[in-house]
């Protein structure tokens, strides 16, 4: 099938049918961007699907497990069909692994399956998803990171980030490394890459204790999937502004 180039701009939010993920696809439907829906169960999927087009979002859904190579590429696949080509890709799926994490109790499998998801999964996505986003004018990458992923503040004497994390947060300190290599790699291709930091958002994550909504936790990621060409590279950003490494 050859591929239809559309005149919207594509995106696609991997983890997108519950929580953080599927408001971030709001989001960028609520920009008139046609936005494809990652989701690991293909039910799951097509209901936030059903959902978003309700609301007026063109919302389309991609069956999509992030530690499968074939799920993998054939989304890829899915997404050329479809537009020919990928101006934004989200790299929201993820996973926590349950708690405590103190590290001298962790079990390897857990710590095998988070860095699987929240490593693994991106550069899987990402590099299955740059062809077609070397075809796009203003291409886009946004991993989904967190605060506790920064080794300054985690360092940093006053600073709470809740307990020990011995797994989650080092996962995602990992993806914040791999995320500024993407950066340098890239940049002189156009392709801008970064990290969001949602903050403590109420998700199935944290068992819903987070004090702020999906909503308001999407608003990063969706700023700046739509940064201006001139825009920022290679950082870790949340509402405020930057966040340190």
């Amino acid at each position: 099938m050859l591929a239809v180039m559309s005149e919207k701009t594509i995106a696609l939010v991997t983890g997108a049918n519950k929580g953080i993920g599927y408001e971030i696809a709001a989001g960028l439907g609520g920009r008139g961007w046609s936005v494809g829906v990652g989701a690991r169960d293909a039910r799951r999927g097509a209901d936030a699907v059903a959902k978003l087009r309700a609301a007026g979002a063109d919302a389309f859904a991609v069956p999509l497990d992030v530690t499968d190579d074939d799920s993998v590429t054939a989304a890829a696949r899915l997404i050329e069909e479809r537009a020919g080509r990928l101006d934004v890709l989200v790299n929201n799926a993820g996973v926590a692994g349950g708690w405590p994490q103190e590290p001298s109790a962790l079990d390897m499998g857990t710590v095998r399956r988070l860095v699987e998801t929240n490593v693994l999964g991106v550069v899987r996505v990402t590099n299955a998803m740059l062809p077609l986003l070397r075809r796009s004018a203003h291409p886009r990458i946004v991993n989904q990171s967190s605060h506790v992923a920064s080794l300054t503040l985690q360092s940093t004497p006053g600073v709470d980030l809740g307990g020990i994390s011995g797994a989650y947060a080092p996962t995602k300190t990992f993806l914040n490394a791999v995320t500024l290599q993407y950066a340098k790699e890239l940049s002189g291709a156009g392709i801008l890459v970064n990290a969001a930091c949602p903050g403590y958002v109420a998700t199935d994550l944290n068992g819903f204790s987070g004090t702020a909504t999906p909503e308001q936790g999407a608003a990063i990621a969706v700023r700046l999937a739509a940064l201006p060409d001139d825009g920022p590279t290679g950082l870790s950003h949340d509402d405020d502004g930057v966040v340190p490494w």
